[in-house]
């Protein structure tokens, strides 16, 4: 009994690899590990997307450069069909650009063909259990994009001068007809510039819009 239980209890994984011997030292390694089943090994991208739906499995080591399709699409196709997967990147490049393609085709790890077995087995075991695996040196990498990223622009930053002329004078308290005299604008164009403005500012009145303007976060106190 104990052991159909440490059965069921075993990460089931398989392998999507080009490279014999590789494959062969990753079947080995898994295969002498109770706490892993494996349960596919594949030779390419073709075949596993072939095979792997049907296979009961909670990860698969994907082998970047594939030949015929490479490992980033065959990710990006199998995922929405096994989206409780767990698929971890394998690759000879520490490189950037594959890791951000990976991860935005759904992958949850990226590491380096040269990962020894134990840290091979434990990246594994976190995917598992909801982590994302990979080097030190891709991790800052990833850190850093984001850290890089552009900051969204605020809501008001989003509005052109002349609809900023427009709420200002809005919140100054003045009618329509005064600000079309006072920005010697039409009728039309004041209201294409009032429907912008509720528009950028997510608001659907005067009011909401004067509330934003006086709230916003540049205002100089006093």
């Amino acid at each position: 009994m104990s052991g159909v239980l440490a059965e069921k209890k075993a990460i089931q994984v398989a392998l999507v690899e080009d490279d014999e011997e590789i494959r062969a030292n990753l079947t080995h390694v898994f295969r002498r590990s109770p706490d892993f089943r494996l349960m596919g090994s594949y030779p390419d991208a073709e075949t596993a997307m072939i095979e792997l739906p049907h296979c009961q499995v909670d990860a698969v080591l994907m082998d970047i450069n594939l030949p015929g399709i490479d490992g980033v699409e065959c990710v990006r196709r199998l995922k929405p069909r096994m989206p409780k997967v767990q698929f971890i990147m394998l690759t000879i490049y520490e490189d950037g650009n594959r890791l951000f393609k990976s991860l935005m085709a759904g992958a949850n790890g990226y590491l380096l063909k040269r990962t020894s077995p134990a840290t091979l087995l434990a990246a594994v075991r976190e995917a598992h259990t909801g982590g994302a695996p990979m080097t030190p040196e891709m991790a800052r990498r990833v850190a850093k994009y984001f850290q890089d990223l552009p900051k969204p622009a605020s809501e008001m930053e989003q509005l052109t001068r002349r609809e900023v002329d427009v709420l200002e004078q809005l919140a100054k308290g003045f009618r329509y007809k005064e600000i079309e005299d006072n920005l010697n604008i039409s009728t039309g164009t004041l209201r294409s510039y009032i429907s912008n403005v509720y528009e950028k500012l997510h608001v659907h009145s005067r009011t909401e819009a004067v509330v934003k303007y006086l709230n916003r976060p540049e205002r100089a106190p006093g």
